[in-house]
């Protein structure tokens, strides 16, 4: 944080979502409720993988993490969020909005990769099942989210280094309810030209890949299932494809959407409402997708839910 230092700025006060009054405890109620859930279902997800053994499977090894992802990153940004609602200045220091930034670009880029290894793991139990076991070991798994959260925290140790360098001076102002890169970039007062061309070379690699990794996957796990002589076989395993893929759809058209343009184009309060699908909402509705509506997981919270009562 010792280039923080050039920037006369101490401090940055966060605008929030809304400048609306009539709208601050609504919203203020609305979010605590999604975040508890949020907590709730990728906590209770977690916990549910590690004491139960016989879900102790490639696949639910990557919901766990994915679990984890969505539970770190909705931390990282609606707590602070929530304080903005009920708070006449919502103030959060340079050296806190640099390490709110720094983990948010984190988790994200992580939760983008994984994503797509989760798409490769159902790939492969599709298409080559009788090889899932030595492809998908426990070393495979392992190294396979290893190197995702390597690429999270170094992608995101490139955006902040190049975001320290910036300098901020008369206008603190951030137009918007986290600490996030373009609006930091709105109110620098140096040149943020290098930060530009880093954004949209590094986003287009952790979208572009992951991406064509999902479409890859699918394109043979699709073509998998029209081989099924079964219709139910068949139902069955689309409608788990479809509700993997509506939320790579609404992850990656959100966060394409604010950062997949210019910051002369992008419009910071469309951007807002982006943000907050990718931010809050997706981190509550992945344990649902993923989950909640798995046959296994029910089993296993019935089995416990007697085994309590019992």
């Amino acid at each position: 944080m010792a280039e923080g230092n050039q920037s006369t700025v101490s401090e940055f006060i966060l605008a929030g979502l809304t400048d609306k009054k009539e709208l601050q405890i609504p919203l203020f109620l609305l979010f605590l409720v999604i975040y508890l859930l949020t907590v709730l279902g990728n906590l209770g997800m977690i916990i549910l993988i590690l004491l139960s053994s016989h879900l102790h499977t490639p696949m639910y090894f990557f919901l766990s993490s994915l679990s984890f992802t969505d539970l770190c990153y909705s931390t990282i940004i609606t707590p602070k969020m929530l304080v903005n609602f009920v708070a006449n200045k919502n103030i959060i220091s340079y050296q806190e909005c640099m390490t709110q930034l720094y983990f948010f670009i984190a988790f994200v880029i992580s939760e983008s990769h994984m994503l797509a290894v989760m798409a490769y793991d159902r790939y492969v139990a599709i298409c080559n099942p009788l090889l899932y076991n030595v492809t998908m070991s426990y070393q495979v798994c392992s190294r396979m989210v290893g190197g995702v959260y390597s690429m999270g925290f170094i992608g995101a140790a490139v955006h902040t280094l190049c975001m320290l360098r910036v300098v901020f001076c008369k206008n603190n102002i951030i137009n918007h309810y986290f600490c996030d890169l373009f609006p930091l970039m709105e109110i620098a007062c140096s040149s943020t030209f290098v930060n530009e061309v880093v954004l949209l070379c590094l986003s287009a690699f952790n979208i572009f890949i992951p991406t064509m990794t999902i479409l890859s996957s699918y394109t043979f796990i699709i073509a998998s299932i029209l081989r099924i002589k079964s219709t139910e076989g068949r139902f069955k395993t689309f409608s788990t494809c479809s509700s993997h893929m509506l939320a790579v759809t609404v992850f990656y058209g959100s966060a394409a959407f604010m950062y997949l343009q210019p910051s002369s184009v992008s419009s910071m309060d469309q951007g807002k409402v982006s943000s907050v699908f990718y931010t809050i909402v997706i981190p509550m509705l992945n344990p649902i997708i993923y989950s909640l509506r798995n046959k296994d997981v029910k089993i296993t919270l019935k089995m416990l839910y007697e085994k309590s009562f019992s």
